[in-house]
């Protein structure tokens, strides 16, 4: 009895910061929706995994990855790219293998179809720089109770409207690494319209996406949203406790600019003060002995990571704040 064939797709969140956004690399190749730089690993002429990513993303975005590390593996039946796209042939299963790279920058991208997309464009419910979005309250949280009422007896009922308060902060502490979560309950409530095509795929009734408002984010090609909130819950959880934002500063900063990237990823703002006494504490940083006067006034300290100090172990992260829920 012959095994069924299962094909290994590799597919790559690349992540750059600036003051203003974070940003995660796209392709097209002439589909409706975006999606992540991806492809099939080959076990005959591939070396390795991260190699093979390495050429797919290379050859898809023009773009030489440097930071890279594996993110997660996922196998769900009815989630995975279809086979055709994956140029597996007879292949029962797709293995869905992400990876995770940071560069310092919005490099060039040489390659039709590849660009810059603001992860918030994706997933605007995690941008809580200005305070907690409005629409959390207004469209979020309405439909996601009304599909808690829904369950199928009490129990299922209680725990559909706990995972949402938990999720989205209704009631509790915001916990911005629980950006996966938060998407996982989006597509279970059907309020992905990637939920709907996937249960079209494998033989469900026909479906039609209820009209959502912008709040819910722009969907996807294939898994790639649930890849993608996977990875902003990653590195946020990460900053914390390794110094991987200066994967993504560039190598000369002002301490606001450092800032401004670190409130960017984690989708926080950030105590001035604060912020500045625990880079002092933790000694992350070193001044360049220059100044920045592009803004005008009076010039900004310039400053770099610590490199010596970044060397040695164990080097923590950047502590961030979590606000209430309200």
């Amino acid at each position: 009895m012959n095994s069924p064939r299962v094909a290994v797709g590799l597919s790559a969140v690349i992540v750059a910061a600036t003051v203003e956004n974070p940003f995660v690399v796209v392709t097209r190749a002439g589909a409706d929706a975006p999606g992540l730089p991806a492809g099939v690993f080959d076990p005959a002429g591939d070396r390795t995994l991260e190699l093979s990513l390495r050429g797919w993303v290379r050859e898809q975005t023009g773009f030489e990855i440097g930071y890279v590390e594996q993110l997660y593996t996922f196998g769900d039946r009815g989630r995975e790219a279809p086979q055709e796209d994956l140029r597996a042939g007879a292949a029962a299963r797709a293995i869905s293998i992400s990876y995770l790279a940071l560069t310092p920058g919005k490099a060039r991208l040489e390659r039709p179809g590849a660009s810059w997309r603001g992860w918030y464009d994706f997933c605007p419910w995690e941008d809580w720089r200005r305070g907690r979005p409005a629409f959390i309250d207004a469209e979020i949280a309405p439909r996601l109770m009304d599909w808690a009422a829904r369950g199928a007896d009490r129990e299922n009922r209680e725990a559909r409207a706990t995972r949402a308060r938990l999720a989205f902060a209704l009631g509790e502490t915001w916990n911005e690494e629980r950006a996966l979560d938060r998407f996982e309950l989006l597509y279970e409530a059907g309020l992905a319209p990637e939920a709907a095509r996937d249960r079209m795929r494998f033989g469900g009734p026909p479906e039609e996406t209820p009209e959502l408002p912008p709040c819910f984010g722009e969907p996807m090609r294939f898994d790639f949203r649930r890849i993608l909130a996977t990875g902003i819950s990653r590195i946020r959880a990460k900053i914390k406790y390794r110094p991987v934002v200066f994967e993504l500063a560039p190598e000369l900063f002002t301490l606001l600019e450092l800032q401004r990237i670190v409130e960017a990823i984690a989708g926080l703002s950030l105590h001035k003060q604060n912020f500045r006494r625990l880079l002092e504490r933790s000694k992350l940083v070193e001044g360049a002995g220059a100044y920045d006067a592009r803004a005008g006034g009076r010039p900004a300290e310039l400053f770099r990571a610590a490199r010596e100090t970044l060397s040695r172990r164990p080097v923590g992260g950047i502590h961030v704040p979590a606000p209430r829920g309200e």
